[in-house]
């Protein structure tokens, strides 16, 4: 009688079929690490629009102040961000209203306003979206101002619990903001603030903000540090 021939099962045979079961077919690429935008010594990198008020730095941080008669002023960076994660910390003199411009531009000639055409704006004025840096009791640090154009806010901050009241008046404050296609999201001190969609503007450059000041007022400062960045790809999810 013929007896079926029976071949030695390799010892490794369980082991390999565990790892193949175990080993994930592919791995999530890991989001990279932000990078600073400044260089804590220098502005090199930057470039001052809009108006005359003053930057400097001191002591690894950005130093704005106000000038007398000066519009709006804005040291923004020399390239164009479109999707990004960004950080920084500031601390603002209470009686000086500030913010931070993402993806923003400025007018290439006159430019009647498009809230107000009858005001024309200036060439070399900044347009976009403003993250807004003010007296915290006025609820809406974190909020998006569409400054230089529409004039409007793009959110309401009393739908969010502890956004009004996230600023901290005479503290440093922590942002964060996230620019995704047609999303923008902001973070104050970790507490979430604006959180709206709109697709008018896709890119452009980042900016710190002195504002105007009233005649025989001032002069205020705003103090910027630990500015980071990093750029997002198609389709990353970001909490």
């Amino acid at each position: 009688m013929n007896r079926p021939v029976r071949f030695p099962r390799p010892r490794f045979l369980g082991a390999l079929v565990l790892s193949i079961c175990t080993t994930p077919l592919f791995t999530a690429a890991q989001p990279g690490p932000l990078v600073s935008l400044f260089d804590g010594k220098t502005l090199a990198g930057w470039t001052v629009k809009g108006g005359t008020a003053t930057y400097r730095v001191e002591e690894n941080m950005i130093v704005g102040r106000t000038v007398e008669g000066s519009k709006n002023t804005f040291l923004s960076t020399t390239r164009d961000y479109a999707d990004f994660e960004f950080e920084c910390e500031v601390r603002c003199d209470v009686e000086l209203n500030s913010g931070i411009q993402i993806r923003s531009h400025v007018y290439a000639k006159p430019t009647p306003q498009a809230s107000d055409p009858k005001r024309i704006r200036e060439t070399g004025e900044v347009y976009g979206y403003q993250c807004e840096i003010a007296d915290g009791t006025k609820g809406v640090s974190g909020n998006f101002w569409d400054e230089g154009r529409r004039t409007k806010w793009h959110d309401d901050l009393t739908k969010r619990p502890g956004a009004a009241t996230a600023f901290k008046n005479g503290e440093w404050n922590r942002y964060r903001i996230v620019a995704q296609g047609d999303r923008i999201r902001s973070w104050i001190n970790g507490v979430p603030c604006a959180d709206f969609r709109d697709a008018l503007d896709a890119t452009g450059f980042i900016g710190l903000q002195v504002h105007s000041i009233a005649k025989g007022k001032g002069p205020y400062e705003v103090r910027w540090k630990n500015l980071k960045i990093r750029e997002l790809k198609a389709g990353e999810v970001v909490n």
